[in-house]
């Protein structure tokens, strides 16, 4: 077999990554150069002071010589991957840290044309970055996580503001026009107010975790206490039985260790050789999140972890993103819900939703002590994309929807609220 050149080998990494397979980077790469040679333009003329995340972040790497090395490696490496775009990509850490300003005072704006839709800025700012060896060690740096987390919660509380409704609009390049509406199905949401100005949303952010119609999600397995209902709206990427406490998620194999997953929790012991069950939300997908068994929760939490990190390969995932999805379960931000079902057979279910790149908001609806009946809402995400998995105990469930060949994320067997993913043995 012949290798890919290096553009070949680019153009397949950038196809096969998570935004692009979620629908919030464009399909064609051109795009993303296009859009950074006018956003990085624009930083660069930015006089104004960094915002405070920003500024925390400037002074991380001003007080870390090693990691400062490193992220400027990271931005060398990255202009060389392309060296015809050169000009194009940031070509120093001030101006890295002159467009994370930039993102934070700025909404997605839709666009027509699937080519050109960069609804992930920070995405579309790495996306050489990331495809680094120099990015991948930078991203997967604790500190440097941090403050990149202070950026994003920066730019999540500008999207949570009244201030980013300006992209909620029936203009060309609005949420609220008719192809967006269709393509994002708004019918099947409630909009506060049809016809008014943003629609009555009171920011960007309550557009995007809108509520749903509960006609479109009835609870086809209501009558069957013993079923297992999906949690969210997406496509399958994978089942797995027999997964272990300790494993090593670098392996196409082994993509799930219990005790990264679950972050210390104290009954991790009783999922030991348990199912985990995962699945995609893209774009359009309904983000908030439900409960998949009856019963009490028994355990919230969220547990800080990565964003930008993805799995290291030794050739391009292909997979549109698929392997890097089991490993960012164990290690990006994540929540757990554990409900102890009441239908003694199922036993305890961990619900973990996982935040991915953009996504680092994980809101919970429950707490501890909760009863909740199958459909009730657990939590949702704030902007970004997203996947979920469920963690069963050994021998409880047996799945009846299609495992993905785990050829291509998206290409999974579709899934919704309240429709059967599985039933107790």
């Amino acid at each position: 077999m012949v290798k890919p050149g290096p553009a070949a080998a680019l153009e397949a990494r950038y196809q096969n990554s998570f935004g692009r397979a979620a629908g919030y980077l464009p399909r064609n790469r051109k795009a993303v150069d296009a859009w950074l040679t006018e956003f990085v333009a624009k930083a660069r003329k930015r006089t104004a002071d960094h915002v405070d995340s920003v500024k925390q972040l400037e002074a991380l790497l001003n007080s870390d010589k090693v990691l400062k090395d490193l992220v400027n490696q990271m931005i060398d490496q990255a202009q060389k991957l392309d060296p015809q775009q050169k000009h194009k990509h940031v070509k120093s850490i001030d101006e890295m840290l002159n467009c994370l300003d930039e993102i934070t005072v700025t909404a997605p704006e839709y666009r027509l044309d699937p080519n050109e839709r960069v609804f992930f800025p920070m995405s579309a700012l790495f996306c050489y970055m990331m495809a680094t060896q120099a990015g991948w060690d930078a991203f997967r740096n604790e500190q440097f996580n941090d403050k990149l987390l202070g950026v994003l919660s920066a730019w999540c509380a500008f999207l949570d503001s009244p201030e980013s409704r300006y992209v909620l609009n029936e203009g060309p390049d609005g949420w609220l026009c008719q192809a967006a509406y269709e393509q994002n199905k708004l019918y099947e949401f409630v909009i506060p107010e049809p016809g008014a100005l943003y629609g009555g949303f009171v920011s960007f952010n309550a557009f995007f975790n809108r509520h749903i119609k509960p006609e479109f999600r009835p609870n086809g397995a209501k009558d069957d206490p013993r079923a297992i209902v999906s949690p969210n709206d997406g496509s399958v990427v994978r089942f797995l039985s027999g997964v272990q406490e300790d494993a090593d998620i670098t392996l196409k194999g082994q993509p799930y260790s219990l005790r990264r997953m679950l972050g210390g929790y104290e009954h991790t012991d009783r999922f030991v050789g348990g199912d985990v069950f995962q699945s995609f939300l893209s774009g359009a997908n309904y983000h908030r999140w439900h409960a998949p068994v009856d019963g009490i929760v028994k355990h919230v939490e969220k547990i800080p972890g990565l964003m930008f990190s993805e799995l290291q390969t030794d050739k391009v995932d292909d997979s549109a993103g698929t392997l890097s999805q089991g490993y960012q379960a164990n290690v990006n931000t994540r929540g757990l819900v554990v409900i102890e079902s009441t239908v003694p057979d199922i036993g305890l279910v961990c619900v973990i939703p996982v935040g991915i790149t953009e996504i680092s908001s994980v809101r919970f609806s429950v707490t501890e002590g909760d009863r909740v009946t199958r459909g009730d809402e657990l939590g949702y995400f704030s902007y970004g994309g997203s996947s979920m998995a469920l963690v069963f105990e050994p021998g409880k469930v047996g799945f009846t929807v299609p495992n993905n060949t785990i050829e291509t994320a998206d290409d999974g067997a579709p899934i919704f609220v309240n429709s059967r993913i599985a039933t107790a043995k």
